[in-house]
């Protein structure tokens, strides 16, 4: 198929007045945008974001893209045309639909549309619709610990931590007031161990409404004495085997 151009559209009168290009409340240029962003990505990175014209029309925020032939994004929007359960749709995808679907849900004159000429009509999310994935909206309530780099604490209306993950991914956590304001350590740019509390996607693996219960203080350094404890408990078990790698690769099947 030919590159195509998406023209992703946000109709939204909450705040009393339509939006146009005489006045757009910044919050909503940058939740709007955000999403956007991840929905053009996908779970692959498909769409080099950075290549995005942006215009305001009248009665909408709309966000047109240069044209793309990505597969994987127009086969996602040609199952989204045709019927409104997303399975077999990207993850990332499902995820931002099922945001505006909500929002569209919320009482608000507010609706999303993404319109493209390879589309039979075009995609609107509103009040009316009803955008769901069976086997994706599987959210769980969890208590863990979890491991990251603290790249921000504070914040004056919302406190909360910014915490860079293993994998790369930032994992936001609300935070106590008082929980930040009595903490004695420098935590900022370290690892650190959480304990948090949230709500845990068992098919994305993704957090949402996760809040900080405590700072969990753990040692990382080698402790000789167990390591040695260990080693002697490991000699004794396998003292009756001569040869422990022969063993073990006749166990996993290797030959010579």
């Amino acid at each position: 198929m030919e590159a195509q151009e998406l023209l992703i559209a946000l109709h939204d009168e909450s705040a009393g007045y339509e939006i146009s290009p005489d006045r757009v409340p910044l919050s909503v240029l940058r939740s709007f945008t955000r999403d956007v962003d991840e929905f053009l990505r996908g779970d692959g990175n498909d769409v080099d974001t950075n290549a995005l014209d942006i215009s305001i029309e009248k009665g909408s925020l709309a966000i047109r893209t240069a044209p793309t032939a990505n597969p994987v994004l127009l086969n996602d929007l040609r199952k989204l045309a045709n019927g409104q359960e997303m399975d077999g749709v990207g993850l990332k995808r499902r995820a931002v639909i099922e945001r505006w679907q909500k929002s569209a849900r919320g009482g608000r004159r507010w609706r999303v549309s993404i319109a493209a000429d390879f589309l039979p009509a075009a995609i609107v999310i509103s009040a009316e619709s009803d955008f769901r994935a069976d086997d994706a909206d599987q959210w769980v309530r969890v208590e863990r610990y979890v491991r990251g780099e603290i790249e921000d604490m504070g914040g004056h209306a919302k406190p909360n931590a910014h915490i860079r993950l293993p994998d790369g991914k930032a994992l936001l956590v609300d935070a106590a007031r008082e929980m930040l304001r009595d903490e004695k350590i420098n935590r900022l740019y370290k690892p650190a161990m959480i304990r948090i509390v949230a709500e845990y996607n068992v098919m994305t693996r993704e957090y949402r409404g996760a809040k900080l219960l405590e700072f969990v203080e753990h040692e990382s350094r080698l402790d000789e004495k167990d390591l040695d404890r260990l080693t002697q408990r490991g000699a004794k078990a396998w003292r009756d085997v001569p040869d422990a790698g022969a063993w073990i690769d006749e166990l996993r099947g290797s030959k010579e």
